[in-house]
């Protein structure tokens, strides 16, 4: 059975939802004693790659490329672009 918290409560004590959240349990958030919500942990899947590529395919994030478009370009034309982004971070 999930822990319920007004809506003050839930306010007031907010990491402590959270910590039990991300401990695996499911929290309800009542308003006037009425369950209103429920903070649970997200489900994670171990989809891979090709998982990813697949999901963001069937929610048309990801496209092909046009077949006949022009190839992408390089953003840098110098090599080395990275090796010198790195070492100006550090």
């Amino acid at each position: 059975m999930p822990k319920t918290y007004s809506t003050y409560e839930a306010k007031a004590k907010f990491s402590e939802v959270l910590r039990q959240v991300r401990a695996g349990k499911s929290v309800v958030i009542s308003l006037r004693g009425v369950p209103v919500a429920e903070m649970r942990p997200i489900a994670r899947t171990e989809e891979g790659l090709a998982g990813v590529v697949s999901r963001l395919r069937g929610q048309g994030l990801l496209v092909r490329q046009p077949a006949g478009s022009k190839p992408l370009l390089p953003v840098s034309r110098k090599t080395g672009a990275l090796k010198r982004f790195l070492e100006d971070r550090d």
